[in-house]
């Protein structure tokens, strides 16, 4: 009788973005949010691909005034960003200075 190994295969992890759609309420408070969220991100793996200035709508209406996106190693480390003390910690201070929509993604590798 032949004995097999079955290995089980790892599921790739897969890349995951926070991106945000933002409209400024308190333009001093905004600054002081996005220079905080910086240092929350390294422990977690996390990094600024893009913060921009909407300039038009293409398609659709034009909702917000400003976007970012956070990348991250994949969908755990996001979330245990977000869920992190220090990222919680500066909540108030995001709901003081603008009105958000956030979402996650995946992306496959």
């Amino acid at each position: 009788m032949a004995l097999h190994v079955v290995r089980a295969e790892r599921t790739p992890k897969v890349a995951a973005f926070f991106i945000v759609t933002t409209t400024v309420k308190d333009p001093e408070s905004y600054q002081t949010y996005v220079q905080s969220v910086g240092p929350t991100l390294a422990p977690f793996g996390g990094k600024a691909l893009l913060r921009g200035k909407a300039v038009a709508a293409l398609a659709g209406t034009l909702t917000h005034q400003t976007a970012g996106i956070i990348e991250f190693p994949d969908i755990d480390a996001l979330n245990a960003w977000h869920a992190s003390e220090a990222y919680q910690a500066l909540i108030p201070l995001r709901s003081q200075a603008a009105d958000m929509t956030i979402t996650s993604y995946v992306v496959p590798a």
